[in-house]
Order: C-alpha cells, then sequence, then structure tokens
C-alpha cells in the first residue's frame, strides 16, 4: 500500500482521503519536528528592514480569529520575503525544515491557514477570496509593504497562484510544487468515471468533497482558467515518480491529468518554467529538498534583481 498522503495528493490536496485505508495527512516526520517553532522563536533579530515586523511564531489576530504565524532569517535590501504555503491537511511544522535552510540567506515565513495547525478553525465556509484576505493580513505582518515570493505545495500552491495575479503590487515570484491542478473538479470526474467501481469511488467522491468545502479548512475550490501576474518569474516544479497502484485502472490518465495541470499553471506568467523533480513523489521538499531551495532562491534572487 501507498503511505498516507501521496495516493491522495495526485487528487490535489496532501491530505489523504479517508476510506481505501487511507485516512488523515502524513504524519510530520522527527526532522520536521527538530525546526520547530522553538527553533524559529530564537531567530536572530532582523536587519533594519526587518524592525517591527514579526518574529519568530506568534498567533496574529485575523478577522477575530487566531492564525499561527513563524518568521526565520533576515533580508537584504530590496530582496523579497518568501512565504511558504503548505498543502492541504499540512500546518507550519511540515514546511520547517525547508524553512530552516531558506532562512540562513533569507527571512522566509509560514503559517497554518483557518482550520490548519496551531490556528483557529474557520468561523463558516471559506473561498479563494477570504483565505486570500487572511494571507493579505498576514503578509502585512510579516513583509509590511515590502515584496514577497509565494512558495505553495499541492493546496498551497493552488492558492498562492489563484492570489498572485490580484496582488502584482506585493506578489513578486511564485514556487508551485506539484500544484493542485487548476481544472481538478474536472479532471477527477473524468478520470474516475460515473461508471467506476471499487476504491477510485470513495476515493473521488471523498476528495471532492473537500474540495467542495469540506474539512479541515472548509475551503470551496472551484475549477476555473489561469490568470496572468504578468511577467513575474515563476517555476512550477512537477513530481517525476509516480504512485497510484491503489487505483490501477485509473492511475495512468490521472498522472496525465496532473501532468497537464502543471503546465496549465504555466500561463500564470510570461516567465515561467517548467521542471520535473525525478525523484520525488507528491512531497518535492522532502524528497527532493535542495531541488525546492534552489528554486525558491533563484526566484527570489530574480525577483530582487527586478526590483
Amino acid at each position: 500500500m501507498v503511505r498516507n498522503g501521496r495516493l491522495s495528493a495526485v487528487l490535489a490536496l496532501s491530505c489523504a482521503v479517508a476510506g481505501v485505508g487511507l485516512v488523515g495527512c502524513e504524519d510530520s516526520t522527527k526532522a520536521d519536528a527538530d525546526a520547530s517553532a522553538g527553533e524559529r522563536s530564537a531567530a536572530a533579530p532582523g536587519k533594519a528592514a526587518d524592525e517591527g515586523l514579526l518574529t519568530g511564531t506568534k498567533k496574529i489576530e485575523v478577522g477575530g480569529r487566531l492564525v499561527n504565524v513563524s518568521c526565520s532569517g533576515t533580508s537584504a535590501d530590496g530582496r523579497p520575503v518568501i512565504m511558504l504555503l503548505a498543502g492541504g491537511g499540512d500546518g507550519l511544522e511540515k514546511v520547517a525544515g525547508i524553512q530552516k535552510t531558506l532562512s540562513k540567506k533569507n527571512r522566509v515565513c509560514s503559517y497554518d491557514r483557518l482550520g490548519e495547525g496551531a490556528s483557529d478553525q474557520p468561523d463558516g465556509p471559506q473561498t479563494l477570496d477570504s483565505t486570500g484576505k487572511v494571507l493579505t493580513a498576514v503578509l502585512d505582518r510579516v513583509a509590511g509593504d515590502g515584496p514577497v515570493v509565494l512558495a505553495g505545495h499541492s493546496l498551497g500552491g493552488l492558492i498562492a497562484a489563484r492570489y498572485a495575479p490580484g496582488h502584482q503590487d506585493r506578489v513578486k515570484g511564485l514556487v508551485l510544487m506539484d500544484a493542485t491542478s487548476p481544472t481538478q473538479t474536472a479532471d477527477l470526474n473524468k478520470g474516475i468515471p460515473e461508471s467506476a467501481t471499487g476504491p477510485a469511488v470513495a476515493l473521488r467522491d471523498q476528495t471532492l468533497a473537500i474540495l467542495h468545502g469540506g474539512e479541515p479548512e472548509m475551503l470551496t475550490v472551484p475549477d476555473g482558467k489561469v490568470r496572468s501576474a504578468g511577467d513575474i518569474p515563476v517555476e512550477v516544479i512537477h513530481h517525476g515518480k509516480q504512485y497510484l497502484a491503489a487505483v490501477p485502472e485509473y492511475g495512468p490518465g490521472l498522472e496525465r491529468a496532473w501532468s497537464n495541470g502543471q503546465r496549465k499553471w504555466l500561463a500564470v506568467s510570461s516567465r515561467s518554467r517548467l521542471s520535473t523533480a525525478k525523484n520525488s513523489e507528491h512531497y518535492i521538499y522532502v524528497d527532493q529538498p535542495d531541488v525546492a531551495v534552489q528554486a525558491i532562491e533563484r526566484v527570489t534572487s530574480q525577483a530582487a534583481d527586478r526590483a
């Protein structure tokens, strides 16, 4: 059996759906815990450009709800702040390892979206617009009016790519690590038709329920065309290892749809680049952290050069 998280990853979320023996999200590893909030809270004081901005791990109030935020490292003048967005079902502890590595040369932040990690539960259904407003409030606290680069995995990548076109004054680069397809519902309905039977049916129906406002985030993720964020530097990274043994009849088609979804995200910028993490499954920043780090640092440097 594939490990928790892998099968559901191809269906757009890091969090595995219930059924088919797959329940909950992939557990954070000990390495994640070792690079936890305690280490981040001990981060060195920021340079003048970072004064007054959030440092360490703290909860901030956004619209009456508490959002858990972590920042580490310092930023050079004009260099964007990096914001990491974890996948569905994952909190900031999942990206702690890559945050620690990136913060050696950059100011890097992450946060638990409402319904995830140590943040409050949402007070009702969420939309991409409402979750975007939370992201805006977080960026105000961690970056002020300075530039940012968003680096998102899975559902976090979709949120980042949907957010950037409407915030071109702030978002100066994107890294999308196996981001959820912009046409995920259609891809899933086509890939696992109504005539399907067995485990694939539960996988399809429960994943669609999550995409359409189910727990933990109660976030509705509609299909849609990819909007342009201009000519900002963008790197789209696709997983290289296939892992759909649990639904062999539909696996190849779902993999093709996922690959097509990665190519669709290239339309988010006229300066997009697609690459493949050949030795990685869905969790690219875990399986090949060097690939993720290098892509994020490239985009951040390119964004700084254009400032």
